[in-house]
């Protein structure tokens, strides 16, 4: 008897579980289909400067678009240049340095191209450590790994903002 009243107890907590409110991101809403990514798709990636600005802008484009930029976009994304700060972490007696930390901060704003209004302002900050080696060009490929890596991380966290943006809208 008290196998089945377990049962049952796991049975009805499920069911009170899927009503809950809590939606997928990226899951369909309605019979409509993919909202999200399909808003996602509408947005036009603007220029960013540098190097890791255009690193940055590649990521994003690979995530949004599934066949190509958008003819008429709907919305325009600005980001601001990418600020860097590299600190040292592990500093030896002999005032070696052994582990490095790269801190990398921007701020974007979305604009909904028929209002020309901002929709959506938010900032992104990744921070990635790396060592310090003996050999400058081991040490070089370590801190750019971790400088792209940080890169791809501020594209996850944009994407993610405006993905939760769009579901919230649907």
């Amino acid at each position: 008897m008290h196998k089945y009243s377990f049962l049952l107890a796991m049975v009805l907590s499920l069911t009170l579980i899927t009503g809950c409110g809590f939606s997928p991101v990226y899951g369909k809403k309605s019979l409509g289909g993919d909202a999200v990514p399909a808003a996602l798709r509408t947005i036009e990636v603007e220029t960013i400067p540098d190097r890791e600005g255009q690193f940055l802008r590649n990521e994003l484009i690979d995530r949004f678009y599934l066949s190509g930029a958008p003819i008429n976009p709907a919305y325009k994304l600005y980001i601001e240049p990418i600020n860097e700060n590299r600190s040292e972490l592990d500093i030896t007696v002999a005032a070696d340095t052994t582990r490095a930390q790269l801190s990398q901060t921007t701020s974007f704003s979305l604009v909904d191209l028929s209002t020309n209004q901002s929709v959506l302002e938010r900032s992104a900050r990744s921070v990635a450590s790396f060592n310090v080696l003996g050999d400058e060009y081991a040490t070089r490929v370590s801190e750019r790994n971790t400088r792209d890596n940080g890169l791809r991380e501020l594209a996850r966290q944009i994407e993610q903002q405006i993905s939760l943006y769009f579901g919230a809208q649907n």
